[in-house]
Order: C-alpha cells, then sequence, then structure tokens
C-alpha cells in the first residue's frame, strides 16, 4: 500500500491550522501564518470552512473564494464564521448581529477573523485560561466601539472567539480571556 503524497497545499493548510489552534491556546501570542495579506485570510477560510460551515465577509473576494472552496455563505446573524479583512466603523452593527451562542449552546457562537496590525498601537493586558499571570497585546486599527462592543457581548460562556491577523500573523483572543486598557 503506498502513501499518498503530501501536498504543498496540504502543508499550509496544516501548518495554519496549528497557528490558529496555538493562538487560541496562548491568547495574546503570535504565531506566524505561511501567507501575508488577504492570501491569509484565504488559507484560513480553506482551513476552517467547509461544506457544514458556513461564513459571512463583507469582502466580495474572499466570499467568491470560500464559495469555490463549498462555504456557505449565510446572513451575519446566522453565519458560523465572520472574516473582516478590514474591520470599519461600518461593519460594526454587522458584527454586533454574530451570535454568542445560548446558555445551552455556548459552542453555537460565531468566530470573528479580524485585520489589524499587530504589534502596535493601544496595549491591552490579557488574562484569563491559557495565560500565565498576565499578557500584553498591541493591536491598531481596530474601531474603539469595537472593544466596547466585545465588552457587552462577551459574558463568558457567551460571546465571540477572535482571531486577529496582521503582518503574517495570528492572534487568538478566546471569549474566557478578560483583557483591559493599559
Amino acid at each position: 500500500m503506498q502513501t499518498p503524497a503530501y501536498t504543498l497545499e496540504e502543508a499550509r493548510t496544516r501548518k495554519t491550522f496549528l497557528a490558529l489552534m496555538w493562538a487560541m491556546s496562548h491568547p495574546g501570542r503570535p504565531y506566524a501564518l505561511p501567507v501575508d495579506g488577504l492570501d491569509a485570510y484565504r488559507v484560513m477560510g480553506e482551513t476552517l470552512l467547509d461544506l457544514e460551515t458556513s461564513c459571512y465577509t463583507p469582502s466580495f473576494d474572499l466570499s467568491s473564494a470560500f464559495a469555490q472552496g463549498g462555504a456557505r455563505p449565510l446572513p451575519p446573524d446566522r453565519a458560523q464564521y465572520h472574516f473582516y479583512p478590514e474591520l470599519l466603523t461600518s461593519h460594526l452593527e454587522t458584527v454586533a448581529q454574530a451570535s454568542v451562542g445560548t446558555m445551552l449552546n455556548p459552542d453555537r457562537s460565531s468566530t470573528l477573523v479580524i485585520g489589524c496590525e499587530l504589534g502596535s498601537g493601544r496595549t491591552f493586558r490579557l488574562s484569563g485560561p491559557g495565560i500565565l499571570y498576565h499578557t500584553d497585546l498591541k493591536i491598531d486599527f481596530i474601531p474603539d466601539a469595537f472593544w466596547e462592543l466585545r465588552r457587552k457581548v462577551v459574558r463568558y460562556p457567551l460571546g465571540w472567539d477572535i482571531f486577529f491577523v496582521g503582518r503574517g500573523q495570528v492572534v487568538g483572543l478566546p471569549r474566557s480571556t478578560m483583557l483591559e486598557k493599559v
């Protein structure tokens, strides 16, 4: 019996999966993605989305790429994954529609993938599961109103899990992570 060839696409998806897994396991710590720019969102879509998952994005390019991979586009209030390569203040009404789950089914919350500038800008102190004591996260190009929106909706176990993407890296912010402005 011959082992199937391990393709470059499989290697890229595996590296992306590991970066996403470790980013959620260690909130606030950046992990390298195999690609940068809009391609980072495409490969995250290849990794996270399939015929049984749904997504929403305001980006026409991403929605086309995700549809080719078989992902189901749904309205923001029903989509499991939201992709915002650039989070504008005008998107916040849409973000607010993302599911936070229910007390019976907190796993039905949405996961947000948001573009930003990592390593500069506002500093937040993160604490919670996966963080020894605390860690600081510098992040820019996220509207101030987003942080207030997150504060209002996150009531563990309810809330969103978030991946911030920038400079070819990803940082996880699970709903269980507390953050404060420094």
